[in-house]
């Protein structure tokens, strides 16, 4: 171990190996406060549903997230401060790191099962195939990520980590290609359920494209810690960008749950400006006659107070996508209601 330690030490360079890695623990805690905006407001707009099961996923994914952060800040510190001009010990792997690891892979395997779910009742029974084929996708992707996990565990210096180089790189690229086909799943499933309605296919709209941004986002992540792990070996840039994946993990999901917030918002200013434009004229709202104020908010509570035969095309898929606040999305919620 001594030997290994002395060949080590001279190739380490800290402005981008441990520097790098303060610098990804400076942007994941950036990454976390946007988390603590994101559940604000997921509680704010949901404060009269009582207990529910997105509730408790919020929680849970908050917790995790915020434990990540702390192991990855007590690594640095242990490097950089509890160990200042201890060179020999920037060769070992702290407790911390490992640990670290082991949310991540709760993180994002727990975050693909959530997905998977989303599929099925999106899905509604028209075929099985679909949510079964990302499901085994999923699987395979949890175990690959526990058998590095577990391995991992049994490494004491960096030097250690060489031999799963390869596992790594088909980790990150099956975590890619798995984000890639939950996009395109639920798209998919929401495109296939549009019903003629233009405002409430214009709410599909916008949920594939919150759904397809986030999506390429973690998966884009993905890919460039795969690259980075490639092109630079022998630097850290590559487990700073780890940090930043798992934190837009949570994230994505967290403002994929406020996409009903959101895309009201939008929508409500769409239907503002059309009411203003109907005849080809932009008249400022202060001078809109008070019958075409009655017509439009008439519009705007049917945006998401469809009659019945409408409801029964679309309210399943997107209130299974977006779980929707009780005073505002007034859907039927018979195929699925949250516990």
């Amino acid at each position: 171990m001594a030997s290994s330690t002395q060949d080590i030490i001279p190739q380490l360079q800290l402005a981008n190996t441990f520097g790098a890695l303060f610098i990804g623990v400076i942007l994941a805690a950036v990454l976390f406060g946007v988390t603590n905006v994101q559940a604000f407001i997921y509680f704010q707009t949901h404060s009269g549903t009582g207990f529910t099961l997105y509730k408790l996923v919020v929680v849970w994914l908050w917790i995790l997230d915020a434990l990540h952060l702390a192991l990855i800040v007590h690594s640095i510190y242990f490097y950089l401060v509890i160990n200042f001009a201890n060179i020999g010990v920037l060769t070992e792997i702290v407790w911390s790191s490992k640990l670290q690891s082991v949310v991540g892979v709760l993180i994002i395997s727990g975050e693909h099962l959530l997905y998977v779910h989303r599929i099925w009742i999106v899905n509604n029974g028209r075929s099985r195939a679909l949510p079964i084929v990302v499901g085994i996708a999923v699987v395979l992707t949890s175990v690959l990520a526990i058998a590095i996990v577990w391995r991992e565990y049994q490494f004491h210096v960096i030097m250690d980590a060489i031999e799963i180089e390869w596992a790594l790189y088909m980790y990150f690229g099956a975590v890619a290609f798995v984000d890639v086909l939950v996009a395109s799943s639920l798209c998919y499933l929401l495109a296939t359920s549009r019903t003629g309605f233009s405002r409430t296919d214009l709410v599909i709209t916008k949920l594939m494209s919150y759904i397809l941004s986030t999506g390429c986002l973690t998966s884009m992540c993905s890919m460039t810690a795969v690259i980075t792990c490639i092109a630079m070996p022998n630097n850290y840039i590559c487990e700073a960008v780890e940090f930043l994946l798992l934190k837009l993990y949570v994230n994505s999901y967290i403002a994929l749950l406020n996409a009903g917030y959101y895309v009201q918002v939008n929508i409500d200013t769409m239907i503002s400006s059309e009411s203003h434009m109907r005849h080809g004229v932009y008249r400022p709202r202060p001078h809109v006659r008070a019958s075409q104020d009655e017509e439009l908010q008439a519009s705007r509570e049917g945006m998401f107070q469809h009659s019945d035969d409408e409801g029964l095309h679309i309210t399943r898929p997107i209130q299974a996508v977006v779980p929707q606040r009780p005073t505002e999305m007034t859907m039927e919620m018979n195929s699925f209601s949250p516990a």
